[in-house]
């Protein structure tokens, strides 16, 4: 029963996320399709396992409140830092965009179906030819909304405003965007 209620809670509670910008139905971007196509083949792992270690630090700190789990707590962040610098993101911005779209719950789903931490559409699984893909496994989910977010980046010629707008499907609206900033700057944000 409380399960229940935790879902039903979630599905009305969830940010709509990519939920808004992509119908069932939408009009394939062809780019970004191929992007995923490619990310979803590609690995990468940290550079410098210096920074890497004092970074995982800081940020599992930070995170222990909203992860209790150490161990996957730090697979979470091993796969953020790792999914955002391999498409050029700042991991502090992903992990802004997580706590907005789903805080940090991997099972979260929208009413629109969005689905995971970064609240990616399953209608990309079908587009690249993933169809048996999970978006509630961590790295299939990070992997795609890493690319889909800088996708719309560079569409937006580096203006991230209109990126994060555009990656909630509310372009024009600065309401997600601040959402997210205020979640950087008061969570994420490095000194």
């Amino acid at each position: 029963m409380a399960r229940g209620f935790r879902i039903a809670a979630i599905v009305l509670l969830s940010s709509a996320g990519l939920a808004t910008a992509q119908a069932e139905n939408p009009a394939v971007d062809e780019e970004l399709r191929q992007l995923l196509v490619e990310a979803i083949e590609e690995s990468t792992s940290f550079s410098d396992r210096f920074s890497a270690e004092v970074w995982l630090l800081d940020m599992s700190t930070r995170l222990e409140a909203r992860v209790a789990d150490p161990a996957y707590r730090m697979e979470l962040l091993r796969t953020v830092h790792r999914e955002a610098t391999r498409v050029r993101l700042s991991p502090e911005l992903v992990l802004a965009v997580i706590q907005v779209e789903s805080n940090f719950d991997r099972f979260a789903l929208s009413s629109a179906g969005a689905r995971g931490l970064m609240q990616v559409m399953p209608f990309w699984l079908r587009e690249i030819g993933h169809p048996d893909a999970n978006l509630f496994h961590l790295d299939t989910n990070l992997r795609m909304g890493c690319t889909i977010l800088r996708h719309y980046l560079d569409k937006e010629d580096g203006n991230l405003t209109r990126a994060l707008a555009r990656y909630n499907g509310s372009l024009g609206s600065y309401r997600y965007p601040k959402l997210v900033y205020r979640a950087q700057d008061r969570y994420w944000y490095q000194q």
